[in-house]
């Protein structure tokens, strides 16, 4: 697009939305149910969450891939699952704990989320994508919620960002805000966002840089922490050198 002031890029982007997700809901039974099978093929061999993991993940919403099967199987290997809960008008998304059986409400929009199960923090995050481009950046819903939760979260989940390749766009023009996927899966396989753009890589090469993201971001983590100045709530003038008084 010409025309890049805000203005004109979120016009664009309602525009396309509604165009990717109506051809989404047109899909054919038979063309969602393969390409679904291969995007689980994808996951279940270049993401290895089991022993406590949390994984989060969505509720499939207007004939999205539905990631509650790929979920099961991570589930049987130990991971633990979480959905993703408005708890107000432009602020990070909360994630709580999810199983079969749940109790459950209806959120935003009438899709489900957990009543009242434990709050839990994403070590990695599935998350569906109405549109992506060449870059890792996602189209979603228009209410930011992903970008503002994961700009959030210390360490940040892995973002592995879903769709159909018929969701792929030039670019999305991305913002300032935007926060681009770690890896986009599709029916075509993994994908990194490399120098060129999107590149395809296989399930071994995928959970090794899985690991080397996770542990470098949590290493940030922990520096920010340790570098981080001691909170000081007294009056001014007094010691906040983070010692402790008498």
């Amino acid at each position: 697009m010409d025309d890049k002031s805000w203005p004109a890029v979120t016009a664009w982007r309602k525009q396309q939305r509604e165009h990717l997700i109506a051809q989404r809901i047109a899909l054919p039974p038979a063309e969602h149910q393969a390409w679904s099978a291969a995007i689980n093929a994808h996951l279940r061999a270049g993401f290895d969450c089991r022993d406590g993991a949390v994984v989060g993940f969505c509720w499939p919403f207007k004939n999205e891939f539905d990631a509650r099967f790929v979920v099961r199987d991570f589930r049987a290997n130990g991971a633990v699952a979480a959905l993703p809960v408005v708890v107000a008008k432009a602020q990070p998304l909360q994630f709580r704990q999810w199983w079969p059986g749940a109790p459950m409400k209806a959120g935003v929009y009438g899709i489900p989320f957990p009543d009242a199960t434990a709050v839990v923090l994403p070590d990695a995050a599935i998350v569906p994508m109405n549109g992506f481009d060449g870059q890792g950046y996602r189209l979603g819903y228009g209410g930011g919620y992903f970008d503002r939760t994961l700009a959030a979260l210390a360490p940040q989940p892995i973002a592995i960002g879903i769709a159909f390749e018929c969701a792929r766009l030039p670019s999305i023009t991305p913002q300032s805000h935007d926060i681009p996927m770690d890896f986009v899966v599709t029916e075509a396989g993994i994908q990194v966002a490399a120098a060129g753009g999107l590149e395809k890589i296989y399930g071994e090469e995928c959970r090794r840089r899985v690991d080397r993201l996770r542990e470098q971001r949590r290493r940030l983590t922990a520096s920010a922490a340790a570098n981080s100045s001691p909170v000081c709530y007294s009056a001014k003038g007094a010691d906040c050198s983070g010692g402790n008084s008498a």
